[in-house]
């Protein structure tokens, strides 16, 4: 995955030292570095999220609007504020949230490489083996908290339009879905995000760590060779790699999240609980199959910085982070 270094201020870092195990870190160090980076992070890319998520919402009047388009307009009547509806929730929340998928990843990926270790294949296929199994479970374990977290999210971010519950604040929100459907209303669309979203954790860092080889050795890198990458080309790998990921990903799982946001947004359904069938079906009827890539372009453009920087910023966190001998 990452190029290691032994120490932040080795000026040259040698391929074969591919991962900094989770050992070797600083957890208290990681955690704290990573919460404060992270926020930022998500800081900058919230806005896409809100953008995507309303143009996702039916009867919106955003719907058949490019993203550009729609964050002018809510630029325009919400002012700043309307950008970063239900960021606070969402940063405040998602703190305990990664700590639990940092360390599930990071514990998983530690175990499975050691698993794996003994078997007669490429150095990159055992990393890339590796990084999917614990993207995919880091994933399932964080559903169950990150789920009801989205649900409260994306219910803020979506106050106003035609078809949503009026709340105010985020535990307004919560009061008001616990009456309406129970603790199961907080996990609207959990089946469906823990399925497929599962199995698209496991392609990013799969894709993340393929791109990466086949990056480094097109430059010529090998874990042999004398010759070492810099730090900038270190840093430009990883974004690189990361960019490549995020933009397969948002291809293939957009479908998924549209139908997803509307299951848990939406309240105007008629008779019954709303279902992902109900939910898909109504997409269809609407707009066909390109209903089902409304909100691409933020999506895309989300997903491919997202990948870029949570990577990057990740790696960074890491070496930030390695216990001291």
């Amino acid at each position: 995955m990452a190029v290691e270094t032994e120490a932040v201020t080795v000026p040259e870092l040698a391929l074969a030292d591919t991962d900094i195990n989770w050992d070797r870190l600083d957890k208290t160090r990681f955690h704290i570095i990573g919460a404060i980076l992270f926020t930022a992070q998500s800081a900058l890319l919230h806005p896409t999220s809100v953008v995507k998520t309303r143009m996702q919402v039916a009867g919106s009047g955003f719907s058949h609007m490019g993203g550009i388009s729609v964050f002018r307009h809510i630029l325009k009547s919400d002012g700043i504020p309307g950008i970063f509806r239900g960021f606070g929730t969402s940063a405040i929340g998602s703190l305990p949230g990664r700590v639990l998928a940092l360390t599930s990843l990071e514990v998983s990926k530690d175990m499975m490489l050691k698993y794996i270790e003994d078997l007669d294949m490429p150095e990159a296929t055992r990393i890339g083996i590796a990084n999917a199994v614990a993207g995919m479970f880091s994933n399932l374990v964080s559903c169950v908290y990150y789920v009801p977290l989205d649900v409260i999210c994306q219910r803020l971010m979506v106050q106003g339009l035609p078809g949503t519950t009026s709340c105010n604040r985020p535990f307004d929100v919560i009061h008001k879905v616990i009456k309406a459907e129970g603790l199961r209303g907080l996990y609207r669309g959990f089946g469906l995000t823990a399925v497929t979203q599962s199995p698209a954790s496991a392609l990013w860092w799969g894709a993340y760590g393929s791109a990466q080889h086949i990056i480094w050795r097109s430059l010529g890198y090998t874990d042999d060779a004398e010759k070492k990458p810099s730090h900038m080309e270190m840093v430009t790998v990883q974004a690189a790699a990361g960019m490549m990921a995020g933009a397969c990903s948002s291809i293939i799982t957009t479908p998924i999240d549209t139908v997803k946001t509307r299951l848990q947004v939406m309240d105007n359904y008629g008779v019954g609980r709303p279902s992902v069938l109900k939910t898909a079906k109504a997409l269809l009827k609407e707009d066909g199959w390109r209903g089902f890539y409304r909100g691409f372009g933020p999506r895309f453009l989300n997903m491919s910085l997202y990948g870029t920087t949570m990577i990057v910023t990740y790696e960074l966190i890491k070496r930030l982070s390695v216990r001291r001998e």
